[in-house]
């Protein structure tokens, strides 16, 4: 790791702690030649994931491009990024252990909306408008609407 004031890559660490989340771990560091005092997060790197998409195209996973699509539904939510990064921890994780290497873009999409239904309606709803693609008003009509049915009542993503 690089110093972020001196560039040297000789530093130690001084504290070492598992994130709120428990998918990351913060490690406190100090630069062996200037004294600076640093923080860095190590996560999981989740390699070789193909996402299938409707047209049948395949791309690598862009965790970037989710996280992205996230915090513009959430923007201006009381969401936090912390709330954010447990959401997409949890989709991953739950798409990981139902799909192999190749996962349907759709079974992302839903993963996320089901876990942004809970946590804020309104970003659920900017989410699920540019992710189903409503052709006309109606179709955005009833998106909200079923927003006062309960979650168990909704039929199970696919």
């Amino acid at each position: 790791m690089r110093c972020p004031k001196c560039t040297s890559i000789e530093d130690k660490v001084i504290d070492s702690r598992i994130g709120r989340e428990g998918s990351t771990i913060r490690r406190r560091r100090e630069c062996l030649e200037c004294g600076h005092r640093y923080t860095t997060t190590e996560t999981h790197v989740r390699d070789g994931i193909v996402v299938l998409k409707r047209d049948g195209r395949r791309e690598d996973f862009d965790r970037d491009k989710l996280v992205r699509a996230v915090r513009a539904a959430c923007h201006k939510r009381p969401v936090d990024a912390e709330q954010i990064a447990m959401l997409i921890e949890d989709v991953l994780d739950a798409l990981e252990a139902r799909f192999e290497s190749e996962i349907p873009s759709q079974a992302i999409g839903d993963g996320v909306m089901q876990r942004l239904r809970k946590i804020d309606q309104v970003a659920y709803v900017r989410f699920a408008s540019v992710y189903k693609e409503f052709r006309d008003v109606t179709e955005f009509v009833d998106e909200i609407s079923s927003l006062r049915r309960p979650a168990s009542d909704l039929p199970e993503p696919s």
